[in-house]
């Protein structure tokens, strides 16, 4: 009895910490925000008043807001999926690929998820200028100068822009994560599968995916966590949301509301429904990776 009730005070003991700073930096936070979510007030002055669940209501009318999030849901799907599917094929190829250099192309593949994000805006920024940029650049070298285009100053582009440096940055971390998953795969599975004939194409989906898909699901939430912060950085640096909203995100949405605006109140209010949307999207992801394992 002794022993365990030890064993109880060292647990305790070890916990306590965490515990203190996650409940001064983590919960009181977010319980001061969802409060705050319910006033109408500024971020200078102390005067506020209660409005309930008006700041929500607002939100579902705003334009804007809703222009955001439609650019944060499209960065997001289109980030996670190209992402995935090219970290694939490429962990593929340098796991069972019979090629020279394989070490070499693993670390030239990573050397994008090393550098600041900020340092990846402004490559993207030389990138796309429209008159030194590189990319109009060799588009003019190979004679298609009709493809130029204000990369960052079309709407109609500007936020498949950000998506490409976004996918850029990315896929040499889930790659290492695919190569070290499938190198973990027992060579003598793929010898009795070509030895019945399979071909590289039934290698890569009838045993490296099913093998893998666990690693996966986890590469999936973290790219949905991962991207809706990254997608701010990079679009506040690159675009400032612009032009005339375009390349605007959720993020950089509650920042002009809060910090440059003063609309605290609302700010909050945005900033607990964005919280609550990707709690839901990572309880839907959880879901579907428990299903996934049960099956």
């Amino acid at each position: 009895m002794n022993r365990e009730k030890a064993q109880r005070r060292f647990i305790f003991i070890c916990l306590a910490p965490a515990v203190i700073l996650a409940t001064i930096f983590i919960f009181i936070p977010t319980i001061n925000v969802f409060r705050m979510s319910l006033y109408r007030m500024g971020g200078i002055t102390n005067k506020k008043s209660f409005v309930g669940f008006s700041n929500f209501v607002k939100l579902m009318d705003d334009k804007n807001f809703l222009e955001a999030m439609q650019n944060s849901i499209l960065i997001i799907v289109m980030v996670m999926i190209c992402t995935i599917v090219l970290a694939v094929l490429f962990a593929a190829l340098l796991s069972r690929g019979n090629f020279k250099g394989k070490n070499f192309f693993r670390i030239i593949f990573y050397i994008p998820n090393i550098l600041s994000i900020v340092v990846i805006a402004g490559i993207f920024g030389a990138i796309y200028n429209p008159s030194t940029g590189l990319l109009n650049t060799f588009l003019d070298a190979i004679h298609l100068s009709g493809l130029k285009h204000q990369w960052m100053g079309d709407p109609s582009i500007v936020i498949y822009s950000v998506i490409f440096a976004l996918v850029w940055q990315a896929i040499g971390y889930y790659m290492v994560m695919y190569v070290a998953a499938m190198d973990g795969i027992s060579a003598e599975i793929y010898e009795s599968a070509v030895i019945d004939g399979a071909n590289a194409a039934d290698k890569l989906f009838r045993i490296t995916l099913p093998l893998i898909k666990n690693i996966i699901g986890i590469t999936w939430v973290l790219s949905l966590s991962g991207t809706l912060g990254l997608s701010y950085i990079l679009v506040k640096i690159m675009t400032g949301g612009g032009p005339n909203g375009a390349s605007s995100v959720i993020l950089q949405y509650i920042y002009k509301i809060g910090m440059e605006q003063g609309s605290y109140g609302y700010a909050m209010a945005l900033t607990v429904f964005i919280t609550v949307f990707s709690a839901v999207l990572s309880v839907i992801s959880q879901l579907l990776m428990n299903r996934e394992k049960g099956e």
